[in-house]
């Protein structure tokens, strides 16, 4: 296929995955930002994770609770260390203190569904990069428990934070399209294997959540899972 062919066969690939969004059900200013976000994306990709033993009731109730999720994360020693702080609205920032940030609202949700917008922000050789690199992300997550265990299908749309960053950024396209794949497959497959983790160890993570000292992670273990003590 020669690059005229492959540009159009990305087009409509592009074009097909973004039609999946459901802008129609998002309130006004989320579907601004998504729209632009969509309009003319610089990275797209998909991943699917393997199946793992757990309910899709327990992964929701740890996606309703980030900060306790945040904590379980640390505790199964995953990198890199989260810290997740809801926000008043539909929201959540997400902070590793080293470097990597970044703003979650969601979008929209409904049963197995969930649609964030992301603001993001990586300093300068935080992962390799040798320059700060801000970037706005459309993300669907699906999720699932199928005949083998809990799946879940992450899409998302990245563009970067200038037209000018895109221009630099043109000849390591390729290279950075796959380490953002890298990353989003690692912290999606972990977020699988803390959720299996939290169903058949839950107990395990009370007495290090307490030692860390967050009242609030506190709360919400207590609230999700002490109906099982």
């Amino acid at each position: 296929m020669n690059t005229v062919g492959r540009t159009f066969a990305l087009f409509l690939c592009t074009a097909a995955l973004a039609g999946q969004v459901p802008l129609d059900r998002m309130d006004l200013p989320n579907r601004i930002l998504a729209q632009e976000i969509l309009r003319k994306p610089q990275f797209s990709f998909q991943t699917t994770t393997p199946p793992v033993d757990v309910r899709v009731a327990t992964m929701e109730k740890l996606f309703d609770h980030p900060r306790l999720a945040a904590a379980m994360w640390r505790e199964c020693q995953f990198v890199p260390r989260l810290f997740a702080f809801p926000l008043p609205s539909e929201g959540l920032i997400v902070d590793d203190t080293r470097g990597l940030k970044g703003t979650l609202t969601l979008a929209y949700r409904e049963p197995g569904k969930r649609v964030y917008l992301i603001d993001g922000r990586v300093e300068k050789w935080r992962m390799g990069n040798p320059f700060a690199v801000g970037a706005k992300m459309v993300v669907i997550y699906t999720y699932w428990r199928g005949p083998k265990g809990f799946q879940s299908h992450l899409q998302t749309w990245t563009t970067l934070d200038s037209a000018l960053l895109g221009t630099l950024t043109r000849p390591f396209k390729r290279y950075i399209q796959h380490r953002q794949e890298e990353f989003m497959a690692y912290i999606l497959g972990n977020m699988s294997h803390g959720g299996e983790f939290a169903e058949h160890s839950y107990e395990n993570f009370l007495g290090p959540i307490r030692r860390e000292g967050d009242p609030v992670a506190v709360r919400d273990y207590l609230e999700v899972f002490g109906k099982h003590r």
